[in-house]
């Protein structure tokens, strides 16, 4: 996470908390979780208020959740009641470990040019035939926004990503309005992405 972001959630991450802990995420839920099996080992990976990782735990999954920012990880490990580890997504990793990674919301503060490594992390620690979820504001480029920086991403941005990673074939993209009452009009891209069953690397 750079500078500008830890520093954010650091001094803002109560705020965020409770802004985000109980968002109804349901519809996307009802998206990822079919193509699992049944008590699948998730990796939340951002998992911010640990809103998520609760939610999957409930519905008998195995969960494991990671956060880059000190402050979050320690009210997420609050509300989950068990271990979060504080680490960013160019520390992962795991090698063929997680039927699922779910990273809503989170890929999003990792710089352009650091995306296609912190992908390929992902894609190393799904098990062969593992899936991934990921949300990113809809749009091009970098930016700066009250306080803390983004990558957007528009299907030809994920298009050029993908191509850049090897193992992650494109299950299903989609757009949504913010999940948050009030911010509907947001968009986002959402994106199902499935490791090769013959990548073995």
């Amino acid at each position: 996470m750079s500078d500008l972001n830890n520093d954010y959630y650091e001094h803002n991450a109560g705020t965020f908390f409770a802004d985000t802990v109980a968002v109804d995420m349901t519809p996307l839920y009802r998206r990822f979780l079919p193509l699992l099996p049944a008590a699948a080992h998730v990796l939340d990976a951002g998992c911010g208020s640990g809103r998520d990782a609760l939610a999957f735990a409930k519905r008998g999954h195995r969960v494991t959740a990671f956060d880059a920012s000190p402050a979050l990880v320690a009210l997420a490990e609050s509300h989950l009641g068990r271990p979060v580890q504080c680490l960013c997504f160019q520390e992962v990793a795991w090698r063929d470990a997680f039927d699922g990674i779910w990273a809503c919301a989170s890929l999003l503060h990792v710089p352009a040019d650091e995306l296609p490594e912190a992908m390929q992390r992902l894609c190393r620690a799904l098990k062969p035939g593992g899936v991934l979820y990921a949300s990113f504001k809809y749009g091009s480029g970098e930016r700066e926004h009250h306080g803390r920086r983004f990558t957007d991403l528009d299907e030809p941005g994920l298009a050029a990503l993908l191509g850049q990673v090897s193992g992650l074939e494109e299950v299903e993209t989609w757009t949504t309005g913010d999940q948050r009452p009030g911010r509907e009009a947001e968009r986002w891209l959402n994106t199902l992405l499935r490791r090769s069953c013959l990548d073995r690397r």
